[in-house]
């Protein structure tokens, strides 16, 4: 015997019954590019802040702009994190469910590769 067989196996079909299991699937988005689309965002305002309204003439304007660069883009930052955990939490209300099942592994339709064409089908024998 090529392989073993319990008792009362005898004849029956070898391959076990595949495996059944219910899944949520749900589109969660990707909170990297929210962070930085927010930090973005942020300089972006920072640049209209410092360049573009009128400010005190004993600050220069890059360093005002360096001091809001930072404040605004850490606040971008946190508002794209909360943007993502909202839409994350609005997923969680649309996922669906599903049921899934294993795919058992078998050989059978296998070819040696020595018989087989370039075009995968089997080459001619001579």
């Amino acid at each position: 015997m090529s392989f073993e067989e319990t008792p009362g196996t005898a004849g029956n079909n070898p391959l076990p019954e595949p495996e059944r299991r219910d899944v949520t699937v749900r589109r969660a988005p990707r909170y990297v590019p929210f962070l930085i689309l927010g930090g973005i965002v942020g300089v972006a305002v920072a640049a209209v802040v410092a360049f573009a309204l009128p400010g005190s003439a004993s600050y220069d304007p890059g360093s005002v702009f360096g001091f809001f660069m930072i404040l605004f883009a850490a606040g971008g930052a946190l508002l794209g994190a909360a943007a993502a955990l909202v839409l994350d939490r609005l997923s969680v209300r649309r996922a669906e469910h599903a049921v899934v099942e294993s795919v058992p592994d078998t050989d059978t339709g296998t070819e040696n590769i020595s018989d087989t064409g370039t075009d995968g089908h089997p080459s001619p024998q001579s």
